[in-house]
């Protein structure tokens, strides 16, 4: 009975500490893996030119200078010409075959996120399964009617622990936009299977119809 319940505590400690620890190291692991891939971007692209280059490499030098080129691209990009240099490859790139279909989902993708289109603003409760099932979903098109939709809109519901998802075509009677849930916390609350608390100061999910 002792050695029954020595285990049963020894068992409990363990998870206690995977539970601690887990979140800090794989958090840790991803940061680090992402510092390293963006510092091998230019050093690589560089070696494959210069082969002696290696030799003047120092380990975070990539991702500084990265970082300096993104800035500088956001800075002069305002401008009047290097925008209309920026818009002038933009538009060859959106025509040319083949590569317009990898630039155009890569673009609207980035801007979905974080630039002056963002789709993923709006978090609404979506009745997609059953009409008393509700799911977690973000409004990213309030007009289909390219689809012969007149009535419906188009509604990202993410999938729980995967960085995935689903496109549904759903009429407005059925979409809920959530008004007591920001947009960030209703994305990390389905990612995490409904795991996660909502950082509101309260957790009450009203909801208004569309």
């Amino acid at each position: 009975m002792a050695t029954k319940n020595w285990l049963k505590n020894l068992l409990r400690i363990f998870l206690q500490g995977l539970i601690i620890l887990a979140p800090i190291v794989i958090t840790i692991w991803a940061l680090t893996s992402l510092f390293y891939f963006v510092d091998r971007i230019l050093p690589d692209i560089f070696e494959s030119i210069i082969p002696e280059f290696s030799t003047y490499y120092l380990p975070g030098m990539g991702f500084i200078v990265a970082l300096l080129i993104i800035f500088t691209v956001g800075y002069v990009s305002s401008s009047f010409v290097v925008g209309k240099l920026v818009e002038l490859f933009d538009s060859i790139l959106q025509k040319t075959p083949g590569i317009k279909i990898i630039y155009t989902t890569l673009k609207d993708f980035f801007e979905a996120f974080a630039g002056n289109k963002r789709k993923f603003d709006k978090a609404i409760l979506v009745s997609v399964a059953a009409a008393d099932v509700w799911q977690i979903g973000f409004i990213t098109q309030q007009e289909v009617q390219e689809f012969g939709l007149n009535e419906f809109v188009a509604v990202y519901v993410p999938q729980s622990y995967a960085f995935a998802g689903h496109l549904y075509f759903v009429k407005r009677d059925r979409v809920r936009l959530l008004t007591d849930v920001s947009s960030a916390n209703a994305m990390k609350f389905a990612i995490s299977g409904g795991v996660t608390s909502i950082d509101e100061e309260t957790a009450a999910r009203t909801a208004k119809e569309l």
